[in-house]
């Protein structure tokens, strides 16, 4: 092992980076009785509004959100087939 100093230093700090950032993120945090509608939404809602709007990626949310439809229709298919007598 005779990696520079640096480089070890540098992949303990990565490490270290991808550890804590992990772990910062807080849950969504409930809508009050005070907020308005545009905190009420959910990130379903919130999505579908991103993906019509004019920005880069936006279309790409689009896509994941048909693509997550998609995939519970198939999942929902599945489940009544295996409740069949």
């Amino acid at each position: 092992m005779n990696r520079p100093l640096y480089t070890l230093t540098l992949g303990w700090l990565t490490l270290a980076a991808a550890l804590t950032g992990g772990c910062s993120g807080d849950p969504e945090p409930e809508p009050s009785a005070e907020a308005g509608p545009a905190d009420a939404l959910n990130r379903r809602e919130r999505d579908s509004v991103i993906s019509t709007l004019p920005i880069p990626g936006a279309s790409g949310v689009g896509r994941a959100l048909r693509a997550a439809d998609s995939a519970r229709a198939r999942a929902n298919v599945h489940d009544s087939l295996a409740r069949l007598p």
